[in-house]
């Protein structure tokens, strides 16, 4: 009994390095957005290792497309819960994370260290980000609003967006869309495909379920009464992960709201770490350490970091066991549609403010963007072709 226990944590412990060794692999090469990664996913995972099957693994995809938080992390944190575990999840987001968390954490001490803020090289960083989001827009809108009901939910949202600039706007008009999705679309297609096999119980699920209720509605009540920055950062941080929907760029404007106008970082600043976030593998979520570093250094990485993801995990444990009962309601896809409308709207509200109105000052700074997107969408060139690209143009027109 005593050697197949031993066994048995052994045979964990190797599952666990593996899961590690094989996530950190992707987190140095997983270089392209949410959609690249998830190819990257398939082929290591799928192809080469068979962890999963085909239709387990469009199951999870479809999971992460539907809850919010970033879709291509909460993928890899599934299958290392399938394969292992919770720790096995907790693993996969790690080695998948880590690599541009240390990236961008050099990058933002780089920028305190030698007052840079204002070289040409970081101007161009921001011209990038514009030339990024516009293709993610134009993608996504293709894909989320390609009707007339649908596109114009994403034009009202974005117009409602940029009049109405608060925190609480982009939360309430996300409910809306989806109040709205749910009534236009209430006899949505509703996909018929076989239960997931998931190793966590429904009881541990609505704990996780539970935990990332109880965090999103008690820390902005305490934030104000403690008043304690740590305290401030993990609030700001978490409610951006807990309400982005649409993946990495639309937590753009999440973010700039809760940082900028708070006075922790500069819109210039706030747009270079963008900028530069583009440049290095793995999600885009991880620009959260950037801006951690930047308001309280290698602490305020590790929180910011931290807070972001954190409802990503929850909400993945907490709704592999649901899944398959919530893909079968129509009214939940409905509602995912509105909702889906609704993030290419605040993601166009944010390509004018604050990227726009910061990064496009002359005639010369809107044709770098040009030739920029040309790279990307056309030639399709890697990003980090494109960042240095444009950081050596931003160097040339300053």
């Amino acid at each position: 009994m005593l050697e197949l226990e031993v066994s048995g944590f052994v045979k964990e412990d190797r599952s666990l390095l593996e899961i590690l060794a094989v996530s950190a692999k992707l987190g140095v090469t997983s270089f392209g957005g949410p959609i690249a990664h998830l190819g990257y996913f398939h082929n290591e995972y799928i192809r080469r290792r068979k962890w999963l099957n085909e239709q387990d693994y469009a199951d999870i995809v479809a999971l992460c497309q539907f809850l919010p938080g970033p879709a291509s992390s909460q993928v890899g944190i599934a299958i290392g819960v399938i394969r292992a575990g919770m720790l096995g999840g907790l693993i996969a987001w790690l080695g998948f994370t880590l690599p541009s968390v240390i990236a961008l954490v050099l990058f933002a001490l780089l920028l305190q260290g030698f007052d840079i803020g204002s070289a040409g090289w970081i101007h161009g960083l921001k011209i990038v980000a514009v030339a990024i989001v516009v293709q993610a827009i134009l993608g996504m809108g293709q894909k989320l609003a390609p009707d007339r009901n649908r596109a114009t939910i994403a034009v009202l949202v974005a117009a409602v967006s940029i009049l109405w600039q608060t925190a609480s706007s982009q939360v309430l008009l996300i409910g809306i869309a989806g109040i709205v999705g749910m009534l236009l679309y209430k006899n949505a297609t509703v996909p018929n495909t076989a239960s997931l096999h998931v190793p966590i119980s429904r009881s541990m699920a609505i704990l996780c379920l539970s935990v990332f209720f109880k965090l999103l509605i008690l820390l902005p009540v305490l934030r104000p009464i403690v008043q304690v920055e740590w305290l401030s950062l993990f609030d700001s941080f978490y409610r951006s992960g807990s309400l982005v929907f649409g993946g990495g760029h639309v937590v753009l404007p999440m973010l700039e709201r809760e940082v900028v106008p708070t006075g922790w970082i500069s819109k210039s600043d706030f747009l270079a770490g963008y900028g530069a976030a583009q440049a290095v593998p793995g999600p885009l979520f991880t620009f959260a350490a950037y801006l951690g570093t930047m308001i309280s250094g290698v602490k305020g990485a590790v929180i910011a970091t931290t807070a972001i993801f954190l409802p990503a995990y929850l909400l993945v444990v907490g709704a592999l066991p649901f899944w398959q009962t919530l893909r079968q309601s129509a009214k939940v896809q409905g509602a995912l549609i509105g909702i889906n409308a609704a993030v290419v709207g605040i993601l166009l509200a944010a390509l004018y403010n604050p990227l726009w109105t910061t990064a496009i000052l002359a005639p010369v700074d809107f044709v770098l963007a040009a030739i920029l997107f040309l790279m990307l969408v056309f030639w399709k060139l890697p990003p980090w072709i494109v960042v240095i690209s444009g950081a050596i143009g931003g160097i040339l027109i300053s």
